[in-house]
């Protein structure tokens, strides 16, 4: 019965129906948790699978035999370098250490370059850990690289990660889509581009938290899933993925095996 009153009276929100849940249980749940539950849905697992880490040349496009055109983000993957494991007997977890791109010895501490000694490889710009199953962990050695070839192959789906552009400072039509007056009349001066109210005076007297204001837009790590190689370069060592990745020309990226398609990557592999 309280489920259905609240179904009426409030809107399809996972607020609502954590509400209800913890009315029913007592516990306090969030709004994630109370759509999970309702729903039977299950915790998006991390991402274990191998990747390497690439540079984002840019976009381009290119002819098939058919003479379709195909727009594509060209990536320079690998080869990276094995610098470090993890092991569940010592660390608790299973992961790579893996580092991209060369640099000056002076750019690194007297640690880090023991580190690398111990590796028996050269100073690398970049280090990044990739939690792996235990099997896979187990197959890559210390010192050993892991090239292009060695990870995927053309039709694999893939999930990248990086920084996005950096945009400064932006109002909020630009950092939120929001739609401005929307007329040159009515009495409208100088607010064409304004957020409008952001509270009320008395009750509560306070503007919520997480209200859409303008703000610092940009350069945060996102992961666009689910991109597919349409093309793989070895001897260039490109990656040619369907689709946008995030972060500038020339920005760091993180390419792995997709996390939701591990069936589609599985007949490809195995073609």
């Amino acid at each position: 019965m309280v489920g259905e009153e609240a179904s009426r009276r409030r809107p399809f929100t996972g607020q609502a129906y954590a509400s209800v849940l913890r009315h029913q249980s007592g516990a306090a749940l969030d709004i994630r948790s109370g759509i999970r539950q309702v729903f039977g849905l299950s915790e998006t697992a991390m991402n274990t699978n191998l990747g390497l880490l690439g540079t984002k040349l840019g976009m381009t496009q290119y002819f098939d035999e058919q003479g379709e055109v195909h727009r594509v983000t060209a990536i320079k993957a690998g080869p990276c370098v094995v610098v470090g494991k993890r092991t569940k007997e010592r660390d608790g977890y299973t992961a790579l250490q893996i580092g991209f791109g060369a640099s000056k010895a002076k750019r690194h501490s007297k640690a880090e370059l023991k580190n690398f000694e111990k590796a028996g490889t050269d100073p690398c710009r970049t280090i990044r850990e990739l939690r792996v199953p235990e099997e896979t962990c187990a197959t890559f050695e210390v010192g050993q690289a892991i090239s292009l070839a060695d990870v995927f192959r053309e039709g694999h789906f893939v999930d990248i990660a990086g920084m996005t552009k950096g945009r400064g400072f932006t109002g909020v039509i630009k950092r939120h889509g929001f739609s401005g007056a929307g007329t040159d009349t009515h009495g409208t001066h100088e607010y064409r581009r304004h957020g409008g109210s952001i509270g009320m005076n008395m009750t509560p007297g306070r503007t919520f938290k997480g209200k859409k204001m303008p703000g610092r837009h940009g350069h945060v790590r996102i992961t666009v899933p689910n991109l597919r190689v349409d093309r793989i370069e070895v001897e260039d060592g490109l990656l040619l993925v369907r689709g946008a990745v995030p972060g500038p020309t020339g920005a760091l990226v993180e390419v792995r095996l997709a996390n939701r398609k591990a069936k589609a990557n599985a007949r490809v592999a195995a073609a």
